[in-house]
């Protein structure tokens, strides 16, 4: 049977409406249970804390606002509130796979820790522009309903000395005091500035205090994503640092046609012509693919037509070669 502290604690949490901190020790009681070989009684607390768990998140009939950044934070943190569920994401099956397995270990987080283990926390997202790693960051925080934070590197990295190190101190120190997805998004800004010619010893101090960082323990067990398309340009120092090292590919014609269909919605779109729309879909990226679908379903709207045809999406997809070309080539002057 599990102690007076523990009832104790269980009561008071209940009392104060801490919902979470009451499960966790449910789940305690669970492992101490398992430990005194009273499986049963151990398999069917954790059941019963998954099934109340569940309840609660059906019953939010209002929903609650994440609290935007505030004081030092402010311009460090963009807050966006999650819309997207890993279904709704495009993705190669052993990437959808992984990243599924890094959501049960987050959910089940208190039951880890119970047994000495934390969860996969910190998470490398490697591939070309537009392969679904930002979405994939939403889509782990729309799974986990936890608020996704991305850090602005533009006003995380100074040319002041010490003041980027001190400014990766105050994101960090809000991993560890409220729990959410915090997102570096093309994290080689970071990473490939050490190698620059200017500010070398400088950018050589902000990586080792990320370093540094990445090393500390978090009991809000916050996942942090690094996402690059340039992974050569990093650090190899960074490599042990992650749990997982999640490689994001550009998609193939199946997720093509996916990508397309799933944008075409509520759209009606009979006899497609797809080998012509896979041959001209080739080198776009998923997020060039989403918007050539959603311009053709906009033009449709405004013919005051229901239907979308291969001719539409055809247009608009060479529309994107096009601008993926003037983009390039104004790159090179």
């Amino acid at each position: 049977m599990s102690n007076t502290k523990q009832i104790l604690a269980m009561l008071r949490s209940r009392a104060e409406g801490d919902d979470e901190m009451f499960f966790s020790i449910a789940l305690q009681v669970a492992a101490a249970e398992a430990r005194q070989g009273h499986r049963s009684a151990a398999e069917e607390l954790r059941a019963e804390v998954e099934k109340a768990r569940a309840s609660k998140a059906r019953g939010a009939a209002v929903p609650i606002a994440f609290g935007a950044p505030r004081g030092n934070l402010e311009g460090l943190l963009e807050l966006r509130e999650p819309h997207l569920k890993l279904k709704d994401v495009v993705l190669d099956a052993m990437v959808v796979k992984r990243v599924s397995d890094i959501v049960r270990q987050q959910r089940r987080r208190d039951w880890l820790r119970e047994h000495g283990k934390k969860p996969s926390r910190r998470l490398l997202f490697v591939g070309p522009p537009g392969s679904g790693k930002t979405m994939s960051a939403e889509a782990v925080a729309g799974e986990l309903g936890l608020p996704l934070f991305v850090i602005r590197l533009e006003q995380l990295i100074s040319r002041f000395m010490g003041d980027t190190a001190a400014k990766l101190r105050v994101v960090f120190d809000e991993t560890a005091k409220r729990r959410g997805v915090y997102l570096f998004d093309e994290f080689d800004a970071v990473g490939a500035h050490r190698s620059a010619t200017n500010d070398v010893a400088e950018m050589r101090r902000v990586l080792n205090s990320f370093l540094q960082f990445m090393e500390e323990d978090a009991a809000t067990d916050s996942v942090i994503i690094c996402a690059t398309n340039h992974p050569k340009m990093l650090d190899r120092a960074l490599l042990r640092r992650y749990d997982q090292v999640l490689e994001f590919s550009a998609p193939t014609k199946e997720q093509i046609k996916d990508i397309i269909f799933r944008n075409l919605r509520p759209m009606k779109s009979p006899r497609l012509a797809w080998t012509k729309i896979l041959t001209a879909a080739e080198e776009l990226s998923q997020a060039e693919l989403a918007r050539a679908a959603d311009d053709a379903v906009k033009d449709a709207i405004l013919d005051e037509r229901g239907v979308v045809g291969t001719d539409d999406i055809l247009m608009r997809l060479e529309e994107r070669h096009r601008m993926r070309s003037a983009f390039l080539d104004a790159s090179k002057l």
